[in-house]
């Protein structure tokens, strides 16, 4: 299984976030950072606005922030809510044109992974994933 990339920088502007813990971020800092599209990143950013896990301050001094503690940004819930489709394969949806579908034990097997790997996600917060602040902050220079 595979995340999008849009999935990949959700993530990424939310652990960058939580290093920073109650100071203001901007979109081109986040993107110089991690060296990644500042337009891709402002979508990615407006995304987790709607979604209410970040807030964002308009004007001269603004920036973005958590809007939750880290606590209660659940991995899984996230994921889930960010990628569309998260069908493995074509007969995950049922209309699937694969003429041994019927018959073919793939898509149970893929099911349990994938409910595996979603459980795996389910035991995690945003806070359990950045522990290692000191880490990061280094790797980020920050």
């Amino acid at each position: 299984m595979r995340l999008s990339n849009f999935t990949d920088y959700s993530l990424r502007v939310l652990i960058f976030l939580n290093l920073k813990e109650d100071e203001l971020s901007t979109v081109g800092e986040i993107a110089d950072k991690y060296q990644i599209s500042r337009n891709h990143l402002v979508k990615v950013v407006h995304n987790l606005s709607l979604m209410g896990i970040i807030k964002s301050y308009k004007g001269k001094g603004g920036g973005i922030a958590l809007n939750l503690s880290p606590e209660k940004i659940n991995i899984r819930k996230l994921v889930k809510d960010l990628e569309s489709d998260s069908n493995l394969v074509e007969c995950f949806d049922g209309n699937g044109k694969c003429i041994i579908s019927p018959a073919c034990k793939l898509k149970s097997v893929l099911k349990q992974a994938q409910k595996n790997f979603y459980d795996t996600l389910s035991q995690y917060s945003l806070a359990d994933i950045t522990t290692n602040k000191v880490k990061l902050l280094n790797e980020l220079r920050l």
